[in-house]
């Protein structure tokens, strides 16, 4: 990239012992001052690096006096000489180790404040880091989590720009459809009363550009939801996008696993195994307990109903007669686990609605637990042979309804994980396509069915007369997920592309004809004028950037994030608004005087 200008003709790490001798002008921030009592030196740094520039009061006094008044972060423009470091002073963990800059003449561009924390160590305090974001982003792990995220989005869309996919942007002011999380509601001033809604996602305009005859689209494009915030989740966010006319799920998976596996050569120089591994909801649900999981540890569910099916163990014979399920994990070499975890795990079951943990110790002296006693030999027999049980194994039991049984255990899966200290390094990437997810799913609460994924999700063809049947829990979706390491990267589906189709499950939702109309009028309309069959796929870019970066949050890799409870600390967002911007939208706000 050019550099030279009026302000500087290198950048801080560009120069190199074949430039000894020449004269160069650098703009940077203070990394660190050293006055070693006569010499000054002053670490220089700039986006792409550091060059130490040293002072010497004998030949630029004025120079060696600004040098000595130099705080942190103070940004500072230097002119003088290229020159090799004396032997010995190299250093080789430096690019710029070679050589110094011998300064000749310096200019305070900008002086800086005491720091409210250092750049160079790890800060703990996440408020403070987002209150001082423009600080942050100065430190050099968080300047490469952008640069990376920047290699990310540059190599999805090289990839799919060689493979026919236009970028197309879709609109943020949109209108209130309802699919899931709450809406974030903007008022038009022109149309008072009315509301325009930020997207929680482009679905319905990607579907619009496939009946505009586009075939495929991408966007990197960014989302809106109002929902609880979690490490992984922001109330806005940004996801690769794309849709495609014509194509089948195995060609929708192809294309994001070539982007992929350009990804992750391209940005951490690692080659990608492909096709990634494909496995059903059901499966996946029944030896991990979770439709994302981990892979990196081999810690499997295990069905043992049929152990207990004519057991004295009423728990569990009460629990399989009314058509539940019994299914245990081995914990492998836990058994040495002490009370206090023992009872943390079982209320990981009772926060997820289950009714406890059953539990047993295979220890030398026998098999410990309050269930024991109700075992005969042959059930100890079966369970050893089924589970693998040795001595100093940790057994645990969920009885309950499939569902339910397998989401409590999935997630002692993952404890157990941590306890027996099973790797799950960063470095390795283990990825897998979820397959075959329910089309729907039934809240208890609210007594109806609602969409698995979305309302324009696909039923597989051979499952559409359950549609007639009524039984809409058989139903299966064309739909996939794409998992890595235990974190759902994206998932997309195969997209319902006809009127009547559409307006079926629309109905099965419990969404009236009229409003149908109102909600997505314009997009049946569509499915009326030659709609082709299409479908897409969405993976999120801050998850992706989250897991290449090593972070614990996608906090980490978004440049001004909001914190846990929806705030920006630096901007004070959200934040009221004058009585006249109320006035003009027609807003009254309940409580608060708006003359």
């Amino acid at each position: 990239m050019r550099i030279a200008n009026r302000w500087r003709t290198h950048h801080c790490a560009q120069l190199r012992a074949t430039d000894v001798g020449r004269k160069v002008r650098l703009c940077g921030w203070v990394d660190r001052r050293r006055d070693h009592g006569g010499l000054v030196f002053v670490d220089l740094r700039d986006r792409e690096g550091v060059s130490q520039i040293v002072f010497h009061p004998e030949e630029y006094f004025e120079a060696a006096e600004i040098g000595k008044a130099l705080h942190a972060e103070d940004l500072i423009q230097v002119e003088g000489l290229v020159a090799r470091r004396p032997e010995g002073t190299e250093n080789e963990g430096l690019a710029t180790g070679e050589i110094e800059v011998v300064a000749q003449s310096v200019r305070l561009l900008n002086a800086c404040l005491p720091l409210p924390f250092p750049l160079d160590a790890v800060v703990e305090n996440e408020e403070l880091r987002l209150a001082f974001r423009f600080l942050d982003l100065r430190r050099r792990r968080m300047l490469e989590n952008l640069r990376l995220r920047h290699r990310i989005t540059r190599a999805v869309r090289d990839y799919l720009d060689a493979r026919g996919f236009l970028e197309v942007e879709t609109p943020i002011l949109s209108k209130s459809t309802p699919e899931g999380a709450r809406d974030f509601l903007v008022p038009s001033r022109l149309a008072p009363g009315s509301f325009y809604a930020l997207p929680q996602a482009p679905q319905q305009y990607k579907q619009l550009l496939m009946v505009s005859g586009i075939e495929r689209y991408y966007q990197i494009a960014r989302c809106f939801r109002d929902e609880d915030l979690r490490a992984d989740r922001q109330p806005e966010f940004t996801q690769v996008d794309l849709e495609a006319s014509f194509a089948e799920p195995e060609d929708i998976q192809s294309w994001v696993e070539g982007a992929l596996e350009k990804v992750f050569r391209e940005v951490v120089g690692t080659d990608l195994s492909l096709p990634f591994p494909r496995m059903s909801y059901r499966e996946a649900m029944d030896r991990y307990g979770s439709d994302k999981p981990d892979l990196r540890f081999g810690i499997d569910l295990y069905d043992v109903g049929e152990i207990f099916r004519g057991s004295d163990l009423k728990v569990f014979r009460a629990v399989l007669d009314a058509g539940g399920v019994v299914k245990a994990v081995n914990g492998k070499g836990l058994a040495r686990i002490g009370a206090a975890e023992l009872a943390a795990l079982e209320e990981i079951a009772r926060g997820l609605g289950g009714k406890g943990l059953a539990y047993i110790r295979v220890e030398s002296s026998g098999w410990k637990s309050p269930i024991g006693k109700f075992l005969t030999p042959g059930e100890r027999d079966a369970l050893a042979l089924a589970l693998g049980a040795t001595e100093g194994d940790l057994l645990l039991f969920a009885a309950d309804q499939w569902q339910l049984a397998c989401e409590i255990l999935g997630r002692i899966r993952l404890r157990l994980a941590d306890l027996s200290g099973e790797p799950k390094e960063h470095s390795e990437w283990k990825f897998l396509w979820v397959t075959d997810f329910p089309l729907f799913a039934f809240d208890r609460e609210e007594g109806r069915w609602e969409s698995m994924h979305h309302p324009f999700t696909r039923p597989r063809s051979e499952d559409l007369p359950l549609l007639e049947e009524g039984r809409y829990g058989e139903v299966r979706a064309l739909a996939y997920d794409i998992v890595l390491n235990g974190t759902e990267l994206g998932g997309g589906s195969i997209r319902i592309h006809e009127a009547e189709l559409q307006q079926k499950i629309f109905s099965i939702l419990g969404i009236d004809s009229e409003t149908q109309e109102q909600r997505f009028g314009h997009l049946l309309k569509a499915f009326r004028y030659g709609a082709p069959p299409h479908g897409g796929v969405a993976l999120g870019l801050d998850r992706l950037a989250m897991l290449l970066a090593g972070a614990e949050s996608i906090r980490d890799v978004i440049a001004f994030p909001k914190n846990r409870h929806g705030v920006d600390p630096l901007t004070g967002s959200p934040a009221e608004v004058d009585a006249k911007q109320l006035r003009e939208l027609r807003i009254a706000i309940s409580g608060r005087g708006n003359a």
